[in-house]
């Protein structure tokens, strides 16, 4: 297998057009065509990393985290992203990275906290904008169900967990075929008026391409009609953080307890804790301070996240209690969903979960 091959792979759970716009993500060092020995999976690529890839025979590292995040002005060794790097193409070690494409999708970072926590019926707590669209089209009368049928089966129609969704309105539809036209309906040079449905449908803009080969190739009409509309509306399967449900409520002291049982944390850094019952809880792995907001609006009583600076544990403003149980700890266990994942896709190859402690932050 190519290196493109375990890469397609990894996108169909984590597409690269699902990551924020600051990231930097997809195939960091190496050649798409390279022939893979073995994938070694972790959460940051570090020197130790690269040797413990080479250790293993692993040419390829798919890693969450990009080593290379902002430009690379030199190749000096100078600071630790240079010698990785370095050491990565002496080695002959391609690196890849999702980050925030993992962050946003339902089986990603986010809903494998809830998995360990046991918050059960999650949903998006920031879905993400902009990402779908609503395709237009007219068609004759009798040919509607299967044109629609065909749409449904490219990707179309889905809107949360339902199905072949879609809206048609009875007309009539009008045209004039010109002289070089090859109409299947009506005559060259004469108006013509046909029975049509207007056929209304949603889909996530990644899917565009093959909606669009879908509907050229089932609509019947030599030039077909349509129109392609961004939507304002937030796709609920996509986006940062989930909220849920617990299945039984505790005392707030005994959940946080169980938090750093489950999460191997050593220690919780925590606004007031205000003495109430927690049944929804709201999560966010790595720097989350951008959706405390958010986590409120949820009516969450507690909210899992990292990185909360000392100003930030105030908005709380006694809504919501802000646990910051660290980043690493928030995202350690993206690599065992990886490594899952990869081996069930691409099973009878060498996956492997890496040793290599990546975690800068210790505690006493």
């Amino acid at each position: 297998m190519t290196v493109n091959d375990i890469t397609d792979s990894i996108e169909e759970l984590a597409p690269l057009t699902h990551a924020e716009d600051f990231d930097n993500v997809g195939l960091l060092v190496g050649d798409t065509q390279m022939e893979v020995t073995g994938v070694l999976v972790t959460l940051d690529t570090l020197e130790n990393v690269i040797d413990e890839a080479v250790a293993t025979g692993c040419n390829l590292i798919v890693s969450f985290h990009p080593i290379i995040f902002g430009g690379l002005k030199k190749l000096t060794g100078s600071n630790y992203v240079e010698r990785t790097v370095i050491k990565a193409i002496q080695n002959g070690i391609a690196i890849y990275s999702m980050h925030t494409a993992l962050d946003n999708v339902q089986e990603g970072v986010n809903g494998k906290i809830c998995e360990i926590l046991g918050i059960v019926h999650p949903k998006i707590l920031l879905p993400k904008k902009g990402t779908l669209e609503k395709l237009v089209t007219y068609v004759p009368t009798k040919d509607a169900e299967a044109l629609r049928n065909s749409l449904f089966e490219s990707g179309a129609g889905n809107i949360g967990k339902y199905s072949d969704c879609s809206f048609s309105i009875d007309g009539t539809g009008s045209y004039k075929a010109g002289e070089n036209a090859n109409p299947v309906k009506g005559e060259i040079g004469k108006l013509h008026y046909e029975e049509e449905v207007q056929i209304n449908l949603v889909y996530p803009k990644i899917n565009r391409s093959q909606i669009l080969h879908s509907l050229f190739k089932n609509h019947p009409y030599e030039e077909v009609a349509y129109e392609l509309v961004t939507l304002q509306n937030t796709d609920q399967t996509l986006g940062m953080g989930m909220f849920g449900n617990l299945k039984n409520e505790m005392d707030e002291d005994l959940f946080l307890q169980q938090v750093k049982q489950k999460m191997n944390v050593s220690v919780i850094r925590h606004s007031e804790l205000l003495n109430r019952k927690v049944n929804k809880v709201a999560v966010l792995g790595g720097s989350g301070a951008f959706a405390i907001e958010a986590a409120k609006a949820s009516g969450a009583q507690i909210f899992i996240t990292a990185d909360i600076k000392y100003h930030e544990f105030y908005k709380g403003e006694g809504q919501i209690v802000i646990a910051d149980i660290g980043h690493y700890e928030t995202e350690q266990f993206t690599k065992n969903l990886l490594v899952d994942y990869l081996t069930k896709k691409i099973p009878n190859f060498a996956i492997r979960l890496a040793e290599s402690k990546t975690n800068p932050i210790q505690y006493l």
